[in-house]
């Protein structure tokens, strides 16, 4: 089974995003390393071309593990640990990415045995994100159930973030609720701007824009 890459392209999430993060700071001395790793992720997702993220996503994913070795049980390290890695399967895809998409889902779970509520549930949204995009049982762990919570508990957390609810709402979209759908890609576009994160925000503004019109296409 060929996994495209927009299965993995939103994990980010933060999946991640990924994918699901957001700007709450990390206990130092982690912090810097977590803001290295997430202004890196932004540049290689929003600002490389396509055509040359997989290499740039294997490279960043280098330097993560080199900050996760150094900070192994600090949740918002693994968190981002998590998000650069989903985004390398993502621009990977192919079976070969069903590998770093389970490494992603054991950072995610680490994150939320360590801390849940670090990043504002981050760890939630881009573990949920993953149980909607990577395939189901015999080819993956995917599992629509466990999307749905996750993305529920991520949203909780964080009612009014922006990817919070670009998740939940792709999630609903994918699963035919339109009108679920749309209002949360709508609630995430009314979403507060996070400090340092002009380009994420303006990279998930337009998604979400995309997908709103793809919905408005379904409900014609």
């Amino acid at each position: 089974m060929k996994i495209s890459h927009r299965t993995f392209a939103t994990a980010a999430f933060c999946i991640a995003a990924y994918g699901a993060v957001c700007s709450v700071a990390v206990a130092a001395p982690a912090d810097d390393a977590v803001s290295t790793l997430q202004q890196r992720w932004e540049q290689v997702k929003y600002g490389a071309p396509a055509g040359g993220q997989e290499r740039a996503f294997e490279a960043l994913s280098a330097e993560a593990d080199t900050v996760l070795a150094r900070y192994p049980d600090n949740a918002g390290v693994l968190i981002w640990h998590g998000i650069v890695v989903a985004s390398h399967a993502g621009a990977k895809g192919g079976l070969g990415a069903l590998g770093l998409a389970k490494t992603a889902k054991k950072d995610f779970e680490a994150a939320l045995q360590t801390d849940p509520k670090a990043l504002a549930g981050s760890a939630y949204t881009s573990l949920g994100s993953l149980y909607y995009q990577v395939p189901g049982w015999p080819i993956g762990f995917g599992d629509k159930d466990k999307a749905r919570e996750n993305l529920q508990q991520g949203l909780a957390l964080n009612p009014d973030g922006i990817d919070a609810n670009f998740f939940l709402g792709d999630f609903l979209y994918r699963q035919g609720d339109m009108a679920g759908a749309e209002r949360c890609l709508r609630k995430a576009l009314q979403a507060p701007a996070r400090p340092g994160r002009k380009l994420a925000d303006a990279g998930r503004r337009a998604e979400v824009e995309a997908l709103l019109a793809q919905v408005a296409a379904k409900r014609k």
